[in-house]
């Protein structure tokens, strides 16, 4: 059954390829940075619903993203997609359900994938580049796997705040060479290490402005309801 998805998930892929090329005009560098097999981490900054669309669609080998739950739930294209490219769920409010999704992308690490995560775990509000969650650095800790810190630009004028109809825009994508920390995966200190190191070369290659406080905090001080922060701490 998962072998028969992937192939509808390649055909999909292969056949969507020119519209998404056409549409996006995508400007990739450094895309010679991604193993050709063998696990990674693709760590990205979030601008965009499409991010986790638009990354895997536009590179050769399968990434598995998480994504939050209400992707699955709130509208069936997405859903479709999310479920044919084996996206993780991740509800937000459960530290206990985080934590699991954690664990599922550990072993999928261990059996020589690519993972893709965002560390902000949320949009950015305004453009800027927000703190990193833990779950990034819990994950390169405990399975030993590189992360590439991944800059995204352009994918929110592709898809606007506030639009459901895509439309065209460039986009660039810039991967970075892979990461290899040292650390223990059970110490908080070493965790908020790592991701701040991430953090910072993800800055590097977007020049983005960094704002040293989570992108929910902001969102919620503007008027929205702050999403709870897991204990796990994952990112999404």
């Amino acid at each position: 059954m998962i072998q028969e998805s992937l192939l509808l998930y390649e055909v999909v892929k292969f056949a969507a390829a020119p519209l998404t090329h056409a549409m996006c005009r995508p400007h990739i560098t450094g895309a010679a940075h991604v193993p050709r097999s063998g696990p990674g981490i693709l760590a990205a900054n979030h601008l965009s619903v499409l991010d986790s669309f638009l990354l895997p669609a536009l590179l050769p080998r399968h990434v598995t993203f998480t994504a939050k739950n209400e992707y699955f739930d709130g509208n069936p294209v997405s859903g479709f997609f999310m479920r044919l490219g084996r996206s993780l769920p991740i509800d937000r409010e459960s530290a206990r359900a985080a934590q699991t999704m954690l664990d599922e992308a550990a072993a999928l690490l261990e059996r020589g994938e690519l993972f893709g995560i965002h560390p902000e775990g949320t949009r950015s509000p305004d453009g800027r580049l927000y703190r990193g969650k833990i779950g990034v650095a819990w994950l390169t800790l405990k399975t030993g796997a590189p992360v590439l810190p991944v800059a995204l630009s352009g994918t929110e004028k592709v898809l606007p705040l506030g639009s459901k109809v895509p439309r065209p825009a460039r986009i660039g994508i810039a991967i970075g060479e892979p990461m290899r920390f040292e650390g223990d995966h059970r110490s908080a200190r070493d965790r908020r290490r790592v991701t701040d190191e991430i953090m910072a070369a993800i800055q590097r290659l977007s020049g983005q402005e960094y704002v040293p406080v989570y992108a929910s905090s902001v969102k919620g001080a503007d008027g929205g309801a702050p999403a709870r922060t897991s204990s796990a701490e994952a990112g999404g």
